[in-house]
């Protein structure tokens, strides 16, 4: 488990005022740095990944001063709205639930589940009846496992994607349900996995989280989002790490 501030990285694209058009200064940003490869830690203990690399060019985009962190997954909204930085870019879906404590801004990218498995193993979603099957807690992963598998299958839940995977390999499970960027990237260092049947669409549109009420700030991230689909920093960034589109 992380320690609840892991590391520090500070960023800064041009100096603004201590809260220039609703950005303060220095804009504070938690990812979770334990979900590969959108947020991870290096053997530097500096924070890379998808998210991170998003974060910098949306702070560069709006001439922020910006600081990110690392934040256990379990704590991230309860520190968000304890103004303990000031939103959350770490790959978190946008649910109403979580709309009832937080505010997000549009997408920055969507996202489907998958099972994985032993290869042969198991046929797909449906195949999962009886098998004891993994996820990570507090996640769209684990209410779909929860929803479409207790009482028939034996569901274990993880605080990180990395302690699943770690019981996975181990055999301590038979099958896991993931986010499916994240399990496409574990499964090229992991050749005896695969994924297993048709991806599980649910919807999930990954936005940045941000403390209610906070609407210039929303605005600002909104209008970055957009420009930077645009002017094609987005498609490096995503061609870095993903063969296709993952907006």
């Amino acid at each position: 488990m992380m320690k609840k501030i892991l590391t520090a990285l500070a960023f800064t694209a041009t100096a603004s005022a201590s809260m220039a058009g609703g950005i303060p200064d220095p804009l504070r940003i938690a990812t979770e740095g334990a979900y590969p490869p959108f947020n991870g830690v290096d053997s530097n203990g500096n924070l890379i990944g998808f998210d991170v690399d998003i974060a910098m060019a949306l702070c560069e985009e709006m001439k922020a001063n910006c600081e990110l962190v690392a934040q256990d997954w379990d704590g991230i909204i309860p520190a968000l709205v304890a103004n303990k930085y000031d939103a959350i870019i770490a790959s978190m879906s946008i649910t109403d639930e979580r709309k009832q404590t937080i505010d997000f801004t549009n997408k920055y990218y969507s996202n489907y589940l998958a099972v994985i498995g032993p290869k042969g193993k198991v046929d797909g979603p449906q195949d999962l009846s009886g098998k004891t099957v993994g996820a990570q807690r507090s996640t769209l992963a684990a209410q779909w496992a929860e929803d479409n598998l207790m009482g028939q299958a034996d569901v274990k839940l993880y605080d990180t994607q990395t302690a699943a995977y770690a019981d996975l390999s181990a055999g301590r499970l038979d099958a896991m349900v993931s986010d499916i960027y994240p399990a496409m990237d574990w499964l090229k260092n992991n050749s005896g996995y695969e994924l297993a049947g048709d991806k599980i669409d649910i919807n999930d549109q990954i936005g940045i989280g941000i403390r209610q009420g906070e609407g210039d700030l929303k605005a600002a991230f909104n209008k970055a989002i957009e420009a930077i689909r645009a002017n094609g920093k987005y498609a490096e960034i995503n061609a870095k790490y993903f063969s296709a589109d993952i907006y």
